[in-house]
């Protein structure tokens, strides 16, 4: 490799640091991958599921019966894994606005949830746009204790207080673009049991982009009522072109469906067109490709954290998403790394990357993205916002190899600065 001496040197020791950890993601990979295949082999997944549907889609089966697939492999009661969700926003959006009515509440017990979701909430964005609060539905926010954990004392308190209104508390697994912790399944399955004991018919709903199948368990099996995802990161494994799902309890289900297409036909409805076979490729491939995404991780903040930068999480801290931090401390560090990252990209390496009012954003936003898939998260890109601490949110690796070199070419442009 042509780096300077420094990295090659700094590369070998943290291959031979990283070898326990590795040997564990190893450990979950092969475990999730035979969920995977169990679910596979026990709906009998043939040929036959993956042929050309069109029209109004009625009884494709290749259709119904990888939602059947998802739901047992997230433990969940019913899913909808559909190509015209286009993002994980979307996804999000249509399950929110599937379970809240005007007068209800949703309470955001992880702080304030991704800035796409800003204007779908309506804490910004012109109004009469149709948000939820233009349909008169309230948003209340509970804030992280230092940032680290859910405050379920709180939590208790507000959904006791608000009763019957309190419609969903909603979690955002993953740090998002904010510098803290990501939550744990566990940790999640805590804020369920709390908020079930109080009130049952509040509605737990989870954004759980970046965290499948960084775990043995997903929020299905700890009792979440309803998930919401992108395909174009981790569970599409790499080889979902579009995307997304939303998978919890039947009626949770049914009711984001009605959202989706209308009330009464939900997702009986829905021709696959032809991208079938790479929804069904890319859940087996999934475990597998998370897993690499999650070496290239560990690998970061090990490369990072010894050239003197901070980074979240730690090199040796057990992770639940494919997100790693880089607080670069400038404009030009974080110019800098997503250079680095688009250089070492199997697509569009010539392209630098420059910051730009990304729709959905309130700072401008600068990302590299050199990826076979627009945009896709589970592929070796990295983006951040243009403020202060310039932090670096990198993720992605479709394998160790290849996400190790973008790495390396990231460290390689920041020390030119």
């Amino acid at each position: 490799m042509n780096f300077d001496k420094k990295l090659i040197a700094l590369s070998k020791e943290a291959d031979a640091e990283l070898a326990p950890v590795f040997s564990r993601i190893d450990e979950i990979s092969t475990n999730n991958t035979e969920r995977v295949l169990r679910a596979f082999s026990e709906h009998r997944v043939s040929d036959s599921l993956f042929k050309f549907t069109s029209g109004y889609g009625y009884d494709d089966r290749g259709r119904d019966t990888l939602d059947e697939i998802w739901a047992d492999v997230f433990g969940c009661e019913d899913a909808m894994v559909r190509h015209n969700i286009v993002n994980g926003t979307s996804a999000i959006s249509t399950g929110l606005f599937g379970l809240l009515r005007p007068g209800d509440i949703m309470l955001s017990v992880t702080g304030k949830p991704y800035d796409t979701l800003d204007e779908v909430i309506g804490i910004s964005g012109t109004p009469g746009n149709g948000s939820l609060k233009d349909f008169g539905v309230e948003y209340r926010q509970i804030d992280l204790i230092d940032g680290k954990k859910v405050d379920l004392d709180a939590v208790r308190e507000e959904v006791i207080r608000e009763g019957d209104r309190c419609k969903v508390v909603f979690i955002q697994r993953s740090k998002g673009y904010m510098n803290r912790r990501t939550l744990t399944v566990n940790e999640i399955g805590e804020v369920v049991k709390t908020v079930k004991a109080v009130n049952p018919n509040v509605f737990v709903a989870v954004d759980n982009c970046y965290g499948e199948f960084t775990e043995e368990i997903e929020p299905g099996h700890v009792g979440a009522d309803l998930m919401m995802g992108s395909l174009i990161k981790n569970p599409g494994g790499g080889m979902a072109e579009t995307g997304g799902y939303i998978a919890g309890s039947k009626r949770a289900v049914e009711l984001a469906s009605y959202r989706l297409t209308s009330v009464g036909t939900g997702k009986e409805v829905g021709c696959s067109l032809n991208v079938t076979v790479n929804h069904y490729k890319g859940l087996f491939y999934a475990p597998h490709t998370v897993a690499q995404a999650l070496k290239t991780a560990h690998f970061a903040a090990y490369i990072f954290s010894k050239l003197g930068y901070k980074v979240e999480p730690a090199w040796s801290d057990p992770r639940s998403d494919i997100i790693q931090t880089v607080i670069t401390n400038s404009p030009e560090g974080l110019c800098a790394f997503c250079r680095g990252i688009q250089t070492g990209s199997p697509v569009d390496s010539f392209v630098t990357p420059e910051p730009w009012e990304m729709p959905g954003y309130s700072d401008k936003v600068i990302m590299a993205a050199g990826t076979f898939v627009q945009g896709a998260s589970i592929e070796l890109s990295a983006d951040g916002p243009m403020h202060p601490p310039y932090t670096a949110f990198f993720q992605g690796g479709l394998t160790y190899e290849s996400g190790k070199y973008g790495i390396l070419c990231a460290a390689e442009e920041i020390l030119k600065i």
